[in-house]
């Protein structure tokens, strides 16, 4: 008899754990015990704890690339254009805890900690790569200003995250994003 859990199921659990406790915080042991089952289920679907990371870091990319999705609509004239876009969406109390993950990755990558140093590159360069077909012009311009978006508005978000909602506002405003 195999599992009763799928792949998905433990990754939408690990994914739980992540929020409650954060991405440092998960083990096969955590997983598993708030999934009720066997850490030896979860072995079974994700090998090491660095393959289970992995998969929780891309399911947070997909989370965070939806969020910015909704917002976007359109080409941008640039940058300041599409984090005007973004930034309602962004700065809902709602998308704080997906934002809190991401920062905790980043700086895991800061400090050089594996997967997370590997993986936070590439996801942020796949978001530059996706808002780069949000802008018109020569691909060089279009990379630009979506590097551009991703620091004004990663700037903003963390921001959001360490002091507060109200700083990030006034920022925003300061910078022309609202």
């Amino acid at each position: 008899m195999g599992p009763k859990h799928s792949s998905e199921e433990i990754l939408a659990g690990a994914v739980e754990v992540a929020f409650a406790e954060g991405l440092s915080q998960i083990t096969f042991g955590r997983v598993a015990g708030h999934l009720g089952i066997s850490d030896r289920t979860v072995v079974y679907y994700f090998a090491t704890k660095d393959d289970l990371l992995t998969e929780v870091l891309l399911s947070l990319g997909a989370r965070l690339q939806s969020a910015l999705g909704e917002a976007f609509t359109g080409p941008a004239d640039g940058h300041l254009d599409l984090a005007r876009a973004a930034w309602p969406v962004l700065a809902r109390s709602s998308v704080d805890p997906v934002f809190a993950l991401f920062f905790e990755a980043t700086g895991l990558a800061a400090a050089g900690r594996e997967p997370h140093r590997t993986l936070v590159p590439q996801l942020v360069e796949a978001w530059i790569d996706w808002l780069t077909t949000l802008f018109e012009g020569r691909p060089a311009r279009r990379r630009t200003e979506a590097t551009a978006t991703i620091a004004l508005l990663d700037g903003l978000l963390l921001l959001r995250q360490t002091v507060g909602p109200e700083a990030a506002e006034r920022a925003a405003s300061a910078l022309g994003v609202r």
